[in-house]
């Protein structure tokens, strides 16, 4: 059974919420601030889909808003990317220690986990998420640290440095301020050099035309030489709330030296 039945398997036997979704009259709305109505305990309560605190703390819910309801296929994509990269270079996934970033209830985690990887960490800001991974999947992660990576303290990142961590994976998390530049520099930092960098990332914040913050990162490391790209997808992300595609770019590369985010 792949992990696509096996989330199927989840839905089905988990409670089924009624959800609605704007109509067109109403989806005048970015990516960012998308929101959907859950019926819960008799009347709908509006979320916001990048309210992630509130989405974990009900079981089956974030699943079967992004999963079910709106097609997302990320984490199997970017790690799908992962493991043809290994692959290739014929590296054993077993060997991996992974920090996975803003690894909310351990969907990324669970398709590492079954890639093989030998050590998977996760890592977010909100306790949420961690109750989640816990409460969804547990066992897939060896750490959970809810920590704010732009302010690690130091006896956090005694532990975490000493991980010695040789692979890198955030998805979904990034361009729109879940993870922020300066967060995800602080991550790549962590790992060693000639690890493996795995992300994905809207298509239209890698457009040469864009100038935001992780956009001018990504190109910034590239040019300099600090992150080679390996391998990279294009690929529907999921369904906007309207039923229009999401486009994003999968992307696999090796870490060339430290980031340093710049104003």
């Amino acid at each position: 059974m792949d992990h696509q039945d096996r989330l199927r398997t989840q839905v089905v036997t988990a409670e089924k919420f009624d959800i609605r979704f704007p109509s067109a009259a109403e989806n005048q709305y970015d990516q960012d601030e998308e929101w959907c109505e859950v019926r819960l305990d008799g009347s709908y309560r509006r979320l916001r889909f990048h309210d992630y605190h509130e989405l974990y703390a009900i079981p089956g819910l974030y699943e079967q808003i992004f999963y079910e309801e709106l097609k997302c296929d990320s984490p199997r994509t970017v790690c799908e990317l992962l493991d043809e990269h290994l692959e290739a270079s014929e590296q054993d996934p077993k060997d991996l220690k992974v920090l996975d970033v803003g690894a909310g209830n351990g969907m990324v985690g669970e398709q590492l986990k079954e890639l093989g990887a030998g050590t998977i960490v996760g890592a977010d800001i909100i306790e949420e998420a961690a109750e989640a991974a816990e409460r969804d999947r547990p066992g897939v992660y060896d750490d959970y640290k809810i920590i704010d990576l732009t302010d690690i303290p130091d006896e956090e990142m005694r532990e975490l440095s000493e991980v010695g961590f040789n692979c890198l994976t955030t998805v979904a998390a990034l361009g729109f301020g879940d993870v922020p530049p300066d967060a995800f520099a602080a991550a790549y930092n962590l790992v060693e050099e000639g690890g493996h960098i795995a992300f994905n990332i809207k298509e239209d914040f890698v457009d040469g035309n864009d100038d935001s913050g992780f956009a001018r990162l990504i190109r910034t490391a590239v040019k300099e030489g600090h992150l080679e790209i390996e391998a990279d997808r294009h690929y529907r992300h999921r369904l906007s709330v309207a039923g229009e595609p999401l486009h994003y770019i999968a992307m696999v590369g090796e870490k060339r030296g430290d980031l340093v985010v710049t104003a």
